[in-house]
């Protein structure tokens, strides 16, 4: 039994960031389809529900991620980088949960072409990252670790393309917006929504340096 206890184990960390992954998406996923229909109180309130719940479930996978690495002895890739690749994805999640709440607690009457168009990139930014978490546990083939690099790529990309959104936001929103709790909360929504996929972009680079110590 006390043999048995200090054998090395390797704790099944892809799967977990794989389970994290799919719960960043469907928290992306029910975000968007909050901004779509911000109109109708009934379904803003149920997809905030969802979103709560990816958000919830995101951080049981994080939890028992770091549980595992106190508890493993043999890991599949460096501690270090597990620690900080499924705790800048929570950010993630986090970042979409509280873009949501923000919208509820600043009481934003209604959506602009910019929240829609930041929150589609941030949609993009995450199915990129699932797709790229997917192919971890594959790098040692040469062909899955370029694919995952590739992915990488695109996720920097959008995470440009978000800068740019933002920026031409920021501008046309000081410019015509003469009501001024309405600029700042609107301000504060297009920040964080721009957020996302600077975060998303950590993850990319996070799996780009596990991708490249590692293949």
């Amino acid at each position: 039994m006390i043999f048995g206890k200090l054998m090395p184990r390797e704790g099944n960390f892809f799967e977990l960031f794989n389970q994290h992954a799919k719960h960043l998406v469907e928290a992306s996923h029910a975000f968007a389809e909050l901004v779509r229909n911000y109109a109708d109180p009934v379904l803003r309130d149920k997809y905030n529900q969802e979103v709560d719940r990816a958000e919830h479930a995101a951080d049981r996978v994080t939890m028992e991620v770091n549980r595992l690495l106190h508890k493993t002895f043999i890991t599949p890739i460096d501690r270090e980088q597990i620690h900080s690749l499924i705790n800048t994805m929570d950010d993630v999640a986090d970042l979409i949960q509280d873009s949501a709440e923000t919208m509820a607690l600043y009481d934003v009457r209604h959506m602009t072409e910019e929240i829609s168009r930041l929150t589609d990139l941030g949609v993009k930014c995450c199915e990129r990252l699932q797709s790229a978490v997917a192919l971890l546990d594959k790098i040692a083939d040469a062909k899955n670790a370029e694919a995952a690099l590739k992915t990488c790529e695109e996720i920097d990309r959008l995470e440009s393309d978000a800068d740019r959104v933002l920026r031409t936001a920021m501008s046309k929103l000081f410019r015509e917006e003469s009501d001024v709790r309405e600029l700042i909360k609107l301000k504060a929504i297009y920040e964080l929504l721009e957020t996302i996929t600077d975060r998303c972009e950590d993850v990319a680079n996070l799996i780009e340096g596990v991708i490249l110590e590692n293949s």
